[in-house]
């Protein structure tokens, strides 16, 4: 994004550090955006509830990708619906 400007996203310099880590487009722009509205620490604080994927049945990862919207995960190996998961 260096160059261009969006203005749906209220926190550009954290948008652009998540990127270089790693993060999909999507996740970036979910924190960079929520870290504006209520503050970096708030964010970094807030936490899920569901347990690690590691811990997760395929099937319990299947179903939760397709709640999601992720395509193509039916022929996945369970390492590979957790690494899809974590980056959508």
């Amino acid at each position: 994004m260096p160059g261009k400007k969006n203005p749906s996203l209220k926190d550009p310099e954290l948008y652009e550090e998540l990127r270089e880590d790693g993060a999909s487009k999507q996740k970036a722009a979910r924190i960079s955006n929520a870290a504006a509205k209520n503050g970096r620490s708030a964010v970094g604080r807030k936490g899920g509830k569901s347990g690690d994927y590691d811990d997760w049945t395929v099937p319990q990862l299947k179903a939760k990708a397709k709640e999601i919207g992720l395509t193509g995960y039916s022929a996945k190996k369970k390492s590979e619906l957790i690494s899809a998961l974590r980056n959508s």
